[in-house]
């Protein structure tokens, strides 16, 4: 078996790496919209380079007609996809009326493409198959009963194997990578370490012509590209799941028996040691051990190193 040796180098997430080639993404964009194009090259493609999530590249812009489309793949579920983007989406109408730029102040109106997001999201954490999020939702509220002066709305599409059928046999390269993952998890499942996993899965699909010529071709790139993703995000996220569960727990009974005071603190340096975000370590914290936030941010502040 080939040692795979993973490079925290920004990569491309496995979604992105099977459709960012046009064919692909044409295939995609048809399903989704009923639509018949057969030239890929009708798509104008406008992914920013730079953006990265959980340092792996995992978006897709493309102009199609008159429609700006972003797609991005998540595993795991995230409220703020409408503000993340709407940051996006200003990015690629910067780049996209540039050339056009002093027509902003003129008399006549601009036209600009019609914006889609869409999101594919395939983690372990059970969505319905399809859900709508939106950045109203996001803003205070302040009791006025005026309408806001901005929207953005993803559309969250599962595409977890077994999940959404109708779009999933429009779109075989889509189905035929929510097939590719469900093999590698139930390998997980069975005891295998990710490389394994992920090696045995690989040998399976080209054997029944899975995702076949991808595979393939990208071999070396999809392994890397997974291993990464999985060791980085979801098993990570797994692991940090697992642990805080245990701190908590041993947090809650520290604090039973030797003191509030104890259990407080090992769950502030557990937060620290797992990475936690300090406004989220604030919010656990305060639930698990029923404090005020300025109490909670207390201890943080006096045991946070």
């Amino acid at each position: 078996m080939n040692d795979y040796k993973l490079n925290t180098k920004y990569k491309d997430r496995l979604f992105r790496l099977i459709f960012h080639e046009k064919k692909e993404l044409l295939e995609l964009y048809n399903a989704i919209n009923k639509s018949y194009y057969t030239n890929p090259d009708d798509l104008e493609i406008t992914t920013i380079e730079d953006v990265v999530y959980m340092g792996m590249r995992n978006d897709l812009s493309f102009i199609i007609g008159d429609e700006m489309n972003l797609y991005e793949h998540q595993s795991t579920f995230c409220p703020n996809l409408p503000l993340r983007g709407l940051f996006y989406f200003s990015s690629v109408y910067k780049a996209y009326i540039e050339p056009m730029k002093h027509k902003l102040y003129s008399t006549s109106e601009l036209k600009i493409p019609f914006p889609q997001y869409i999101v594919f999201y395939n983690g372990i954490e059970e969505q319905p198959e399809r859900q709508e999020l939106k950045l109203s939702t996001l803003f205070i509220e302040n009791g006025k009963e005026k309408a806001p002066a901005l929207e953005c709305t993803a559309l969250v599409l599962n595409v977890n194997y077994g999940q959404n059928k109708e779009l999933m046999e429009r779109c075989k390269t889509l189905k035929e990578y929510a097939q590719f993952i469900d093999i590698i998890r139930r390998n997980l499942a069975q005891g295998m370490k990710h490389q394994e996993a992920v090696e045995q899965a690989i040998d399976k699909c080209i054997q029944n012509d899975i995702l076949a010529e991808i595979l393939r071709k990208n071999r070396s790139a999809i392994m890397n590209s997974i291993l990464t993703e999985w060791d980085e995000n979801e098993y990570r996220e797994f692991l940090k799941e697992e642990s805080w569960k245990e701190g908590h727990e041993s947090g809650k009974c520290e604090g039973i028996r030797e003191g509030k005071l104890d259990g407080i603190i090992g769950m502030v340096r557990l937060c620290q040691e797992l990475q936690v975000p300090q406004d989220d370590a604030l919010w656990k914290i305060a639930k698990a051990f029923s404090l005020t936030e300025e109490e909670a941010r207390h201890y943080i502040a006096e045991y946070w190193d």
